[in-house]
């Protein structure tokens, strides 16, 4: 076969070759289409371990205690190609874990390092990610031995959490059950940004409110984990840093003291490196020459490691000890005077005015050198911020209170994404159960589904009451952070019965009959409430001339007030559920891409979506009872007429220019139907379009059925961690 490029060695010779190219892509050319990508993430295709892997069952190979121990080991077993500062890898480890747990945000759930995700881009590549391609890299033999026993998620919070035993600390506890993703997270939004480290203005309506930030973000500046370090727009104010930094904590899920308590535990060991020239840095790890195998940020100058180690630009140690976890953070803080000095590298820094030579950290190679400690401009904030102030004033005189306090934060920061209890493993998961993990109580497994089913069956509720009811029961769901769900049946307690999306009078309704039934026969009013749904969906089913039954898992549990963090719940609440044809008010973002947002945080395909969709559309499960999207005549069976008018050329549709859609019959122009965007939405995308003229078939009405059945079963599971 002739390989030859004819001359022009500029063109590849294989038609395969676009895929590597810039050609542009479907988005590219049609820049307002509606992109699927985001419910394709993480496709089983790319996962090599393949389908019948189940990370759980190789957790319980783990010698967990040979696996602490080698951690332990390798903390001070510096290595020449990357040496350790004072001999000892804590404080880069505690680093790389803080910032792969640290891109956590409330508002979605998404970010955190329970996937593993700061091996791809593009969180490897971020600017404040500088050199923890190092850190991973120190320990892949760690990850080589142990091999699929423990996933790089694991490890990676694992070597943060060790490295504070190391250097003294009573740690709280630790969970293993991180699955690792094996695909950048492409469906996660870090701002809109074309530059890394843009000024902050451009994620603010006003920079000097900072609770303007543009939502869900957290972090101040693209490319940046919490705050600027140098200050606002790197201006140094530590007044107003302590604003953006108490935002930014607050969209993290932590108080005040959990803030004071990480900022100062965070910088009681290890350093900043800023000795030399950010400016001749090589580029990021995703942007380096194949010969760099995969790291970034080469530095030329002198040995470029070590002492002369580049990464934020700011450069020194915090502390007296920077090996050892004591008080030194809060007692150089307040016990010195401060002014703003420039590192060797040029960042602003504040240093102390007079200290004495006793007190100076050593050299990271050269222990007969001492160097002045730096504070940040958020370490300042601890001093001025009166709040702040007082709490770390409070832990200053209180070692004890301040280590148990950083030990939980910590503990936090790094599950918080994790979900609850049910889904973690290893000896040192911690016994208390801790409001931020949602806690529920477990249910009762053992009772006659088909009693509580015929009874509910006796209750004048409405499909549409059941079917609803428990759908936004469920959909509170995230997979970003495995919080909500039906489990729980917090949509009885505060702030979820209160949640517009939710229809109060409605729900009270329904709770008043479906609340002493569960009392009756000693079950969770979770379970009453999707059986309930289940019923409704097979009353459904069989108004459309069929009899399927829906599968149900008994167990669920029924959380208190008392177990319900109402701050956190807020980030929960629906701004927009396409599958009930509710949206708040208007958005930037159309509605159907909020449903896709919806959809995925749901753990759905395209396809399930789509079926869903259809399906609770005839079924009658539409907010408020509105009729857009109902395309039948038989509403409240479980039929596949949504997908039959849709794709039927009788019909044409005309924008009423207020977000609603009238479908007229083109003989008669009788108008037949009303629609929303996210109704329209699976007949004019190509890619829903094929999925709805599946469905719109004619040998389709049974798959109809079943496949509604698969994908409602599956949201009403979706956070069933006991099954």
């Amino acid at each position: 076969m002739d390989h030859s490029t004819n001359g022009d060695a500029s063109k590849c010779p294989f038609m395969q070759g676009a895929i590597t190219t810039t050609e542009k892509t479907v988005t590219d050319w049609w820049p307002n289409t509606l992109n699927l990508d985001i419910l394709h993430q993480q496709d089983a295709k790319t996962n090599p371990l393949g389908a019948d892997f189940d990370y759980l069952e190789e957790l319980k190979k783990l010698d967990v205690e040979a696996l602490k121990k080698d951690v332990h080991d390798f903390m001070t077993d510096s290595q020449d190609w990357w040496p350790a500062d004072w001999g000892h890898y804590g404080g880069l480890m505690i680093r790389m874990a803080w910032h792969a747990a640290g891109s956590y945000r409330l508002a979605d759930g998404r970010g955190g390092g329970g996937t593993g995700n700061q091996r791809f881009a593009p969180l490897n590549s971020w600017p404040d990610n500088a050199s923890l391609d190092k850190a991973r890299r120190l320990l892949w033999p760690i990850k080589k031995k142990y091999g699929n026993k423990v996933s790089w998620a694991d490890l990676i919070i694992l070597a943060g959490t060790i490295a504070y035993e190391s250097m003294g600390l009573k740690t709280y506890g630790f969970a293993f059950g991180r699955p690792d993703i094996w695909h950048p997270e492409k469906d996660v939004y870090w701002g809109a940004e074309k530059e890394w480290l843009a000024p902050s203005d451009e994620r603010y309506a006003n920079v000097e409110q900072p609770d303007t930030m543009e939502n869900p973000l957290a972090a101040v500046q693209m490319g940046l984990i919490y705050v600027n370090p140098e200050g606002v727009n790197g201006v140094s104010d530590p007044l107003k840093t302590a604003a953006q930094v108490r935002e930014t904590f607050k969209r993290m899920a932590m108080n005040d003291e959990e803030t004071v308590a990480l900022t100062a535990g965070g910088h009681t060991v290890g350093k900043t490196h800023g000795n030399g020239d950010a400016s001749i840095l090589g580029p990021d790890p995703e942007s380096a020459g194949i010969e760099e195998q995969g790291l970034g940020w080469s530095n030329p100058h002198k040995s470029g490691k070590g002492k002369y180690t580049v990464t934020s630009g700011l450069e020194g140690a915090w502390t007296t000890n920077p090996t050892k976890w004591d008080n030194g953070f809060f007692e150089m803080l307040f016990n010195h005077e401060w002014e703003l000095r420039k590192s060797p590298a040029g960042a602003h820094q504040w240093e102390p005015i007079e200290i004495k030579e006793e007190d100076k950290p050593v050299d990271v190679e050269d222990l007969t050198t001492k160097h002045n400690p730096m504070m940040t401009d958020a370490d300042m904030a601890m001093k001025v911020d009166p709040i702040y102030r007082e709490i770390s004033l409070k832990y200053m005189n209180d070692f004890e209170a301040f280590s148990d306090a950083f030990a939980r934060a910590w503990f936090k920061l790094t599950h918080r994404d994790m979900g609850p209890k049910d889904r973690w493993f290893g000896p040192d998961v911690p016994q208390e159960d801790l409001i931020w993990q949602d806690p529920v109580p477990k249910g009762n497994y053992n009772y006659d589904v088909e009693a509580v089913k015929s009874k509910i069956n006796s209750t004048d509720l409405t499909i549409s009451e059941l079917v609803s009811t428990a759908w936004d029961s469920a959909r509170t769901y995230r997979g970003s952070d495995f919080r909500g769900g039906a489990n729980g049946a917090r949509i009885r307690l505060e702030p979820q019965n209160k949640w517009e999306a939710n229809e109060p009078a409605q729900l009270q309704k329904v709770l008043a009959v479906l609340e002493p039934i569960a009392a009756e026969f000693n079950i969770s009013v979770a379970d009453t409430i999707v059986i309930a749904g289940n019923l409704g969906v097979e009353k459904a089913i069989q108004n459309a001339g069929m009899n399927v039954s829906v599968p149900f898992a008994p167990g669920r549990g029924d959380a208190t007030q008392e177990m319900t963090d109402v701050a956190s719940f807020e980030s929960l609440e629906p701004v927009a559920d396409g599958f009930r044809n509710y949206q708040k008010k208007d958005y930037v973002v159309s509605p159907e891409e909020l449903l896709l947002d919806k959809t995925q945080l749901l753990g759905l395909t395209a396809a399930e979506m789509t079926v869903l969709v259809g399906g609770m559309r005839v079924i009658g499960t539409n907010y408020g009872g509105t009729k857009h999207g109902v395309f039948t005549d038989n509403e409240g069976a479980l039929t596949n007429d949504f997908f039959v008018n849709l794709t039927d050329m009788i019909y044409e549709w005309k924008s009423l220019d207020n977000g609603i859609y009238e479908i007229k019959n083109r003989n008669t122009g009788e108008v037949k139907f009303t629609a929303t965007r996210v109704d329209l939405v699976f007949g004019s995308n190509s890619i829903l379009r094929a999925y709805s003229e599946l469905y719109a078939q004619d040998d389709s009405k049974e798959k109809m059925v079943t496949d509604f059945v698969a994908a409602w079963t599956k949201v009403m599971n979706a956070n069933r961690f006991d099954i």
